[in-house]
């Protein structure tokens, strides 16, 4: 089970990831309404290295990205039900619009995204690339997206 962190705590605990020879996957999102296509992604995402920190949009930030009424969860909540999961290590709340900041200071070994992004630009790419990282892409669970879900709910209205 994971632990919500400020960037400090995680940095220290990124040290000694390093010293312990461990690989740290990091990937970020807004994480609103957890789902199974959320476990099985970051389920593949733990399985790629020994840690798995989550960058958490905080509400803000999601507001900016996702538009009025998102998050429908707020960041606290979000963090904490990741934090629940046995994959993952740490979760970290950030409130600017990528997680450029984070991944500068963590230098994560793997960056993971979502495979959509194999269509679209992926705003960290140079962040990672500066300090050698590697960034791979997994592939959602189809038909498992929050947009999808939240699509039936209002269905059902």
């Amino acid at each position: 089970m994971g632990e919500l962190l400020t960037l400090p705590e995680a940095m220290m605990r990124r040290a000694t990831l390093r010293a312990q020879n461990e690989t740290l996957v990091f990937t970020n999102g807004h994480f609103d309404l957890l789902h199974i296509g959320h476990l099985d992604y970051l389920e593949k995402a733990r399985a790629l290295g020994g840690a798995l920190y989550i960058g958490i949009n905080g509400d803000a930030s999601t507001t900016r990205l996702k538009g009025v009424g998102r998050p429908l969860v707020p960041a606290l909540e979000r963090a904490r039900l990741l934090a629940a999961l046995i994959v993952v290590s740490a979760v970290i709340i950030f409130e600017n619009d990528t997680a450029d900041d984070l991944i500068s200071a963590l230098q994560p070994d793997i960056y993971v995204k979502g495979g959509d992004y194999r269509d679209k630009p992926l705003p960290e790419r140079a962040t990672v690339a500066a300090y050698g990282g590697h960034i791979d892409l997994i592939d959602y669970l189809p038909s498992h997206s929050t947009s999808e879900l939240i699509a039936k709910i209002k269905a059902l209205a």
